[in-house]
């Protein structure tokens, strides 16, 4: 099963206010969510989020799935492990996280 490509990027901040100004300006667009738990972009067909205290070092790309629990199986059967079970996060979206074999943490998503 293929996926659709990385279609949302998440960047652990410590000081939102302070990722907002800097992202803001990169992306030369305002934030379509602003949230003192979340902050998103829609940028190119892309979205950008700043998730302050997430618990995560470094940012997460989501991958975009039909069926994240059969994506997870497959990822899984392969040697990945999985840090985030798949979890409703609003709208009926899911997300799930999952180690790669050299540590990286990779993201499923699915509408």
């Amino acid at each position: 099963m293929s996926t659709q490509g990385i279609k949302t990027v998440l960047h652990p901040v410590t000081d939102l206010a302070a990722a907002k100004a800097v992202y803001t300006a990169l992306l030369g667009i305002e934030p379509q969510a602003d949230s003192p738990y979340y902050v998103g972009y829609d940028a190119g067909g892309q979205h950008i989020g700043l998730v302050p205290n997430s618990g995560t070092t470094a940012p997460v790309a989501y991958w975009e799935v039909a069926d994240i629990h059969d994506k997870l199986a497959e990822v899984t059967a392969a040697g990945a492990k999985v840090n985030e079970e798949p979890k409703n996060v609003g709208n009926g979206r899911l997300v799930a996280t999952f180690t790669d074999t050299d540590g990286n943490v990779l993201g499923l998503l699915q509408d």
